[in-house]
């Protein structure tokens, strides 16, 4: 039985062996696209030609549900097979997935009539979050039910975001984006909780990693939903002084679970030092906003780009390229150019979030131009492993 299975699994093309493969090369597409097409559409060089919701709302929407919600899918779909031993979405049901979730980027893109694009939308988180459902509830895996519940509440910010498109409503849009983005740090709390302490100590061979507190772990998961949330209900309970509280808490507790996991030699490995400071611009988003709240003469679109490109991005980039490694049967040493790509996107995480305030035009061209290479470059290093069999021939 197990020869048939690995021939079965071997006969299958290697894009879709398993999810990280085609969600971790079309997410990184359309993130090396979506930057620059924004900031020419910005320019007025487009013309007429206007997505759903205008290019504004495809900007919001498409980096958190398309690029964001596309890398999730594959790593978790990924790590679903070893958490509960459970053969991973390969085959068919993989690429009909996939090419639901492309549907979905071309029906916003192209402006689709509103039921087909709806549909087409909600489909995909809906179906991610049943899959991951599935394969845990086999197993009675409670550990990540969490996981599953994260899923669905994206998927219901996706929704409010499309009946803001459907009614109009920019403000239910950008809400939707809005919450989206917090429960995305959420899931960034729970997953990089286990990951970057855990890839910390293997990259360094230290003997064991620096052992959780939970406390610590359920105040940064709960307090971050609990922000998702408030910016689905809208900006009346958002505008409080309270939630300014709220927002240094969780910037206090990111730098005491940074500190904790800090080690000199993490310094000298890109593929960990991408990850703290991945982290650390989490932590850094959120003190933004505490001061936001608490009035500082701030723009909050400023520390809302240091989560999505330093943080959400940094934190993506930094995973992709150590599990597309791990998952093709390489060695954890990156390709050339990699370590370029992760300083890359600190820079234009540096770019838009301060030096915007200074030369604003020129800063987010070059945000756009650094965003753009760092992308471009792990399409083009990482995606003929993508493309291609394990090289140590095992399935997957």
């Amino acid at each position: 039985m197990q020869v048939l299975d690995r021939r079965a699994a071997m006969a299958i093309v290697p894009l879709l062996r398993l999810a990280f493969r085609p969600f971790f090369l079309a997410g990184c597409v359309l993130a090396l696209l979506v930057v620059p097409l924004w900031l020419t559409a910005l320019q007025g060089a487009l013309g007429d030609w206007q997505p759903a919701g205008g290019w504004l709302g495809w900007h919001r929407h498409e980096l958190l549900f398309g690029f964001g919600l596309a890398i999730i899918a594959g790593f978790l779909l990924t790590a679903a097979q070893t958490w509960t031993g459970q053969p991973g979405l390969s085959g068919k049901p993989l690429a009909a997935l996939a090419l639901l979730w492309l549907a979905a980027r071309l029906a916003w893109l192209g402006s689709a009539p509103w039921p087909l694009l709806a549909v087409l939308e909600l489909a995909f988180p809906l179906a991610l979050a049943w899959l991951m459902g599935r394969m845990l509830w086999k197993v009675r895996q409670q550990r990540n039910y969490p996981i599953v519940l994260v899923l669905l509440l994206l998927a219901a910010a996706d929704g409010l975001s499309v009946a803001g498109l459907l009614q109009g409503h920019e403000g239910w849009q950008r809400q939707g984006v809005l919450s989206g983005l917090w429960l995305v740090a959420a899931m960034m709390s729970l997953i990089g909780g286990r990951v970057i302490p855990f890839f910390t100590q293997r990259g360094l061979g230290r003997v064991a990693a620096v052992a959780p507190w939970p406390w610590l772990d359920y105040l940064v998961l709960v307090g971050s939903a609990l922000v998702a949330l408030l910016y689905a209900a809208g900006p009346a309970l958002v505008a409080n002084t309270w939630v300014g509280a709220l927002f240094l808490l969780l910037a206090a507790a990111h730098l005491l679970r940074l500190w904790r996991w800090q080690d000199r030699g993490l310094w000298r490995v890109p593929l960990l030092w991408s990850l703290h400071l991945a982290y650390g611009w989490l932590a850094m988003a959120c003190l933004g906003m505490a001061l936001w709240h608490f009035g500082a003469p701030l723009n909050p679109s400023l520390a809302l780009h240091g989560l999505t490109i330093g943080a959400m991005a940094g934190l993506i980039l930094a995973m992709i390229a150590r599990v597309s490694l791990g998952h093709t049967g390489r060695a954890l040493e990156p390709p050339a150019g990699m370590t370029l790509a992760f300083i890359l996107l600190n820079l234009a995480c540096l770019s838009r979030v301060l030096l915007v305030l200074w030369l604003p035009v020129a800063a987010l061209w070059l945000a756009g131009l650094c965003w753009a290479l760092a992308f471009a470059l792990y399409v083009w290093r990482y995606g003929p492993m993508l493309l291609r069999a394990r090289v140590d021939g095992h399935p997957g």
